[in-house]
């Protein structure tokens, strides 16, 4: 099917049953949701039978509910557009407590991702970042402003970061030519994903770096090419991303590198502190 699950549905809507107006309902308000959902819990979320959500996307004119389900995770990964974001946001800016909406929104997506995490793998992604030679932190579009964020402050524990710039694609190679083996590649990859971040990712890998990937789901591209994945939720907040539940893990990695590398840490901001007092970086507290 060419058109997206919630046009195919707002156009089928007049002949939906009162159980499948629940279905549609459900999904039109939590597609990022209802998209990684089994037709069963799906049923019981919106209080229908498991039959009748399997019938709904058959009348959908899809092949099964896997088929529906399928659909509307490629919606959410790739086809939605600027203005369709905009479309099916509408309930957070239309006569509603926007400011509300937005932070409990945020404050719901960082909870998931803090239930949802695997300890092992952010260990695991730790001990990569504490022990690589070099360190590549790669994210573009909107998750440039994390792979800056992120890059800022391990710069100030470790000698060998590097925050790979969106440029020319020729130019983004440029900067991770060097890359091999005992080095680590960041990659931060929100929807809608980067074309040049998995590219970029791939070549690292074929030349032998470790690859920890800051993602939002296992369904994501970044995520079949790493070593290691951290997944965290984003949210599509009208034509913007939500990168608050992204930024809070980034945020615990940041501090755990930190804490694995102690001693280099209190050397390093000794240091700092002199040559920030010495050229005036900061204004000085006034007595």
């Amino acid at each position: 099917m060419s058109r997206d699950v919630l046009t195919v549905i707002n156009s089928a809507s007049r002949s939906f049953s009162k159980g499948q107006r629940k279905i549609a309902a459900y999904i039109s308000e939590n597609y990022d949701k209802a998209a990684f959902m089994t037709a069963s819990k799906l049923g019981d979320t919106v209080g229908v039978s498991e039959s009748t959500v399997v019938r709904f996307a058959a009348d959908l004119g899809y092949d099964g509910y896997p088929a529906m389900r399928k659909a509307l995770q490629e919606m959410i990964k790739y086809r939605l557009t600027t203005v369709q974001r905009i479309e099916v946001s509408k309930e957070l800016t239309d006569g509603g407590d926007v400011l509300s909406n937005v932070l409990t929104t945020d404050i719901e997506k960082i909870r998931a991702t803090l239930e949802e995490v695997d300890r092992e793998s952010f260990q695991k992604a730790v001990d990569a970042i504490v022990k690589a030679k070099n360190i590549y932190i790669l994210g573009f579009r909107s998750s440039a402003a994390l792979a800056s964020f992120m890059g800022f402050y391990l710069n100030l524990l470790f000698p060998n970061v590097k925050i790979v710039n969106e440029n020319s694609a020729g130019e983004v190679f440029e900067q991770i030519l060097r890359i091999g083996e005992g080095d680590l590649l960041v990659a931060i990859s929100f929807p809608r994903y980067s074309r040049r971040t998995i590219r970029a990712i791939c070549f690292a890998k074929d030349n032998g770096a470790e690859i920890v990937g800051i993602t939002d789901a296992d369904s994501s591209l970044v995520a079949q090419f790493a070593n290691i994945n951290l997944y965290a939720r984003s949210e599509i907040l009208s034509f913007l991303d939500s990168i608050v539940a992204p930024l809070s893990l980034i945020n615990a990695l940041i501090v755990a590198a930190a804490t694995q590398a102690h001693k280099d840490l209190v050397a390093n901001f000794e240091q700092l502190e002199n040559i920030w007092a010495e050229y005036d970086v900061y204004e000085k507290a006034s007595n």
